[in-house]
């Protein structure tokens, strides 16, 4: 059976933190490939990484590269690269550069893996899909943001650590934009199968939500210097699993919707049906009036950084 093959652009903490999750999940053969001017490092990482699998017990062949010629034919890719987040810096901040890098890379991928599915990582995270997209003209269904696997695992870590439960028993669900205007269902959350509502008071549930919303930027005020990766990277490779093993995982993504919640044509968090065809089905929940609001207010914001993007870019 021949194995997968996965490429990670960005070689950087999330990038090769994805490579390191792929690998050992045994999920195909991997190439990390960085810009010229990172020099060997991609070499370096990838090759400490084959190094941890004879003590780990992985199979996995990982290459580290900065030509693309080497990705050819991927079955999935992978966009991490561009500028990090730093404190005080807004998603929005990062949008005219990494616009600009990641047209760049897709332009690439289109070239040497024009059957692949992308998966874009880099921030903010809606804008930078929805310029992917348009950049290599791929059906929507195949270029698919990595944002609600990450937040609802933020979601479901704060729930656990409140009420001092296992993770694995906590379900939750979120919709919209990847940032604070995101949607924290607490109506599709639950913990061993009990609402939330029943476990928690209404105003900790609030806070909850809150937290995750801004999950991110805690990290980034924190690490003074940087931003997440083992988490984002965590959440990567649970797609790219659901991908390569076909396994039709029932989970939040930023998938393209037009119809669909009435957004007209733009990516946003919603759950999906994610497997070998990447976006399989896009599940519409029914909102209740609050949850409505939020959500259209989130989209409101996606379609604003798009604006924002596509006028920075026709004026590049």
């Amino acid at each position: 059976m021949k194995r997968a093959k996965i490429t990670v652009v960005g070689a950087g903490n999330v990038g090769a933190t994805t490579a390191h999750w792929c690998a050992s999940m045994e999920l195909g053969d991997i190439v990390l490939l960085d810009i010229p001017a990172a020099g060997d490092m991609p070499k370096g990482k990838a090759l400490d990484l084959m190094q941890a699998s004879p003590i780990m017990g992985f199979d996995a062949n990982v290459i580290g590269t900065s030509d693309y010629a080497d990705t050819k034919d991927s079955d999935v890719v992978v966009i991490t690269a561009g500028i990090p987040r730093k404190p005080g810096m807004s998603r929005d901040d990062l949008l005219a550069t990494n616009a600009k890098i990641v047209s760049a890379v897709s332009e690439e991928v289109k070239k040497y893996s024009p059957n692949c599915i992308i998966i874009v990582v880099s921030n903010p995270l809606d804008a930078m899909v929805q310029q992917a997209q348009m950049t290599t003209g791929f059906p929507a269904n195949r270029v698919i943001g990595q944002a609600g696997v990450l937040d609802t695992a933020r979601y479901r870590t704060f729930i656990a650590m409140e009420l001092g439960c296992s993770v694995e028993d906590v379900s939750a669900m979120l919709l919209g934009g990847h940032g604070d205007t995101m949607v924290p269902m607490p109506s599709c959350t639950s913990v061993g199968g009990i609402p939330l509502n029943q476990l928690m008071e209404q105003s900790k549930i609030d806070k909850l939500v809150d937290r995750a919303r801004t999950g991110g930027a805690e990290i980034v005020g924190l690490l003074k210097t940087g931003s997440a990766y083992y988490a984002p990277a965590a959440a990567t490779a649970q797609m790219v699993e659901a991908i390569v093993k076909d396994k039709k995982r029932l989970v939040p993504c930023a998938a393209y919707c037009d119809a669909e919640y009435g957004v007209g044509g733009y990516y946003v968090g919603v759950p999906v049906i994610l497997g070998a065809n990447g976006v399989e089905k896009i599940i519409e929940l029914e909102l209740s009036t609050t949850e409505r609001a939020a959500f259209e207010k989130s989209v409101d914001a996606v379609k604003e950084l798009v604006s924002l993007m596509n006028g920075l870019m026709a004026n590049a």
